[in-house]
């Protein structure tokens, strides 16, 4: 029995002591938050196109409302660029986000949650929703994302476009603190949600996150392999969150 219980906590253990923290940047994980808990999450995407072209930055407080429910809400997401005319800082939108989760990864065949976010600023509305997988073989989490966007723009929204994007990663955790990994990024562009000029674009590259006792920072470099014309040829993001 007492072997039996040590093997039980072996596989459910690493899952459980990292519960809020971010193995990935660019993929949602299925857990969601403790009810009553709060963190502060940071991120900061840097793209490069022959150079630096610009950094996107996001400012998230997350709330645990149930064991299987979470809200966010983003007070700020702002920009700074360097591409013609548009070269300065910008403020975008602000968003509302919520995760429902349905099954665990760890205790149950794979672990599933569904996501939405609604997005707004001026002269710009957008709608994110998504679909997570997650499977937690001990120390190695699989994830996956299945994301559809649709955003409109410019004088009484009257641009709109679409995004429909996969995302799969993998991340071993050397240690309760430390885990290394990749992420895999695809993204389908619909302008004007016209299937005829989709433009297809696919990222991939390694990843690193460190735990603390009350924070995280985790850390993701992709490269384009598609070599699509205006789009980043790499990209860099890091997630910085500290619970309350």
């Amino acid at each position: 029995m007492k072997q039996t219980l040590c093997a039980i906590c072996a596989v459910l253990l690493p899952s459980v002591c990292l519960a809020g923290a971010r193995h990935f940047t660019f993929i949602y994980e299925a857990p969601t938050s403790p009810p009553g808990s709060f963190e502060i999450e940071n991120y900061a995407t840097t793209r490069f196109t022959n150079g630096f072209t610009e950094a996107v930055f996001r400012n998230e407080l997350e709330i645990g409302i149930t064991e299987h429910f979470q809200a966010s809400i983003y007070f700020a997401n702002w920009n700074y660029t360097r591409r013609g005319a548009d070269r300065g800082f910008h403020y975008d939108t602000a968003s509302i986000e919520v995760i429902h989760n349905l099954t665990n990864p760890v205790t149950d065949p794979i672990g599933i949650s569904l996501y939405q976010e609604i997005s707004g600023g001026r002269r710009a509305f957008e709608s994110e929703t998504k679909l997570i997988a997650q499977k937690n073989f001990g120390p190695l989490i699989l994830a996956y994302n299945l994301t559809l966007e649709a955003e409109w723009e410019d004088e009484s929204l009257r641009e709109h476009n679409g995004e429909i994007q996969q995302a799969f990663g993998a991340s071993y955790e050397l240690s309760p603190r430390v885990s290394v990994g990749a992420e895999m990024l695809h993204e389908v562009l619909l302008p004007a949600w016209h299937s005829s000029e989709a433009e297809n674009n696919f990222f991939i590259g390694p990843n690193v996150s460190y735990r603390g006792n009350r924070w995280f920072a985790t850390i993701t470099a992709l490269a384009q392999t598609t070599h699509t014309e205006g789009e980043a040829d790499y990209q860099v993001r890091v997630i910085f969150g500290v619970s309350l």
